[in-house]
């Protein structure tokens, strides 16, 4: 069975979701609050699935300045994203699951 660093996952899907908006990533040399770096993942899920729709919506309604090739990968971009934290989330209940049946 193999075991995933939460952490270092959470810290690759943001430096990802940074890269992939054009902004610079941050390293970080300490320990960080995990609650943080989960919702900024989220945050960072929600722009993309959002900015994905606003393309998709401006496509539809004729815009020129959007082609359907960038339409289709950032459509793809969403989807990835979205199956990533899916998956954390996924092993983060799995974990508290195993947590909660330890015994005592």
């Amino acid at each position: 069975m193999s075991e995933i660093n939460v952490n270092h996952v959470l810290n690759q899907m943001r430096a990802m979701s940074l890269q992939a908006a054009g902004r610079p990533v941050q390293e970080t040399g300490g320990s960080t609050d995990f609650s943080s770096l989960l919702q900024q993942s989220i945050a960072s899920v929600n722009n993309t699935q959002q900015k994905a729709d606003s393309m998709v919506n401006a496509f539809e309604s004729g815009s020129s300045n959007v082609s359907l090739a960038e339409v289709m990968v950032e459509t793809q971009k969403a989807n990835v994203s979205f199956q990533a934290a899916l998956q954390v989330r996924n092993k983060l209940v799995e974990a508290y699951k195993d947590v909660m049946n330890m015994p005592m």
